[in-house]
Order: C-alpha cells, then structure tokens, then sequence
C-alpha cells in the first residue's frame, strides 16, 4: 500500500500539471519536489508537510498539511497571484483520485505573497488542508 502522504502529493502533482493555464503560465510543468539548478522563473515546489492521525472510533483516517511555494522573478506581484489563483482553483473542494486511498476533503486554508530578502523574488505560500482515508 503506498502511504497516503505520498498517494495526496502524486494527485496534487498530476492535478497541477494537467492545468493548462498553470503550466502556460509556468512556462511548462515547472512544478518540482526540489527545483533543478540552475532553476528557471517562475515554478512551484512543494514545500512542508505534515500528516496527524484524524481516525475516529470507527474509521482510520490522515489528516494532511501542506504547502505549495511559488516563485516568481516578475517585476510585480500580479505573476506570483496568478499561479496562486490557479493553484486554489485547481485544487480547492477538488475530488482527486488517490492511490491506495480515498480524499475526504481538500481544502484551501490560506495563501500569502512577500518579496523575498534578495529584493528580486516574489515568493508566494499557499497551505492546503486534507484529510484521507483508506480506500
């Protein structure tokens, strides 16, 4: 059975890469566990996570934190909101199809956008909550 964590991660992936206007946006599926060097802008990585028990008395269940980081080297902010908009939309109240489970819910719990201290990167965070079960 493959973990759940890892099943969530794979459909977020394939969720995302399957997005047109995301990956148009991107500039191609530039959506990375850990961003290749040299790394071309903009792109997403996936960032925490964190699994907790959510069973109850009768059923078994995961609950699961995670973030999604997007990067952004435009000369504004609009770039970086715009993949986060797509991010939400893709994902939010979506009904995923899970390896070896079943996705409960997906949720959007917040999304914020800084720039980084290198003063050239946008850099955007948006948390997502789940909660899975075995299938």
């Amino acid at each position: 059975m493959i973990a759940s964590t890892l099943s969530l991660q794979q459909a977020i992936f394939a969720a995302l890469t399957r997005q047109v206007a995301l990956t148009t946006l991107l500039g191609g599926p530039r959506i990375y566990d850990t961003a290749p060097q040299p790394v071309t802008f903009p792109h997403i990585t996936f960032g925490q996570s964190t699994l907790r028990e959510a069973s109850t008395a009768t059923d078994p269940g995961d609950e699961h934190i995670f973030t999604l980081h997007v990067w952004s080297r435009a000369h504004s902010r609009r770039e970086t909101h715009a993949i986060i908009h797509l991010l939400r939309s893709t994902l939010h109240d979506q009904p995923l199809p899970l390896t070896d489970h079943h996705l409960v819910n997906l949720r959007h719990e917040y999304s914020d956008c800084r720039r980084d201290p290198d003063g050239e990167t946008f850099h955007g965070v948006v948390r997502l909550r789940a909660v899975t079960e075995p299938a």
